[in-house]
């Protein structure tokens, strides 16, 4: 789904028991961190002037920030719910600090789950008790 206008890149939408669940996600290229950020331009576009203020993601804007990390001929995914980015109070993060949510699908499935999100960041180590 092309979103040009929208602060998220994906729609994911998990079948539940009592309906559907919609998950908005943010992609972001991670090399060493992940940017929460969005509205700027990059590459070749960026001097272009859109007029769109630069602005952190929240629970507002989306669910989750996914940090696709490129290796090799692969890649890894980093699930970074806004709940848990609102908590860090913070415009990026280091991989390293984040490992734990590396290719973790339990974190997306539960992207939205304010209990679930901010214990596992606790049994992580993303936050402090």
């Amino acid at each position: 789904m092309d979103l040009p206008l929208s602060p998220y890149d994906i729609v994911i939408v998990y079948k539940r028991e009592h309906g559907e669940d919609i998950v908005r996600a943010q992609v972001k290229t991670a090399h060493s961190a992940i940017s929460f950020t969005g509205g700027t331009r990059g590459g070749a576009d960026r001097t272009y002037k859109s007029g769109i203020k630069t602005y952190t993601q929240s629970t507002e804007t989306c669910d989750v920030v996914i940090g696709l990390h490129p290796y090799d001929d692969s890649y890894d995914l980093y699930f970074v719910p806004t709940i848990l980015i609102e908590k860090l109070g913070q415009s990026s993060i280091t991989l390293r600090k984040i490992e734990k949510l590396r290719n973790n699908y339990d974190i997306l499935d539960h992207c939205k789950d304010t209990k679930y999100v901010i214990s596992r960041a606790k049994q992580y180590g993303i936050l402090s008790e």
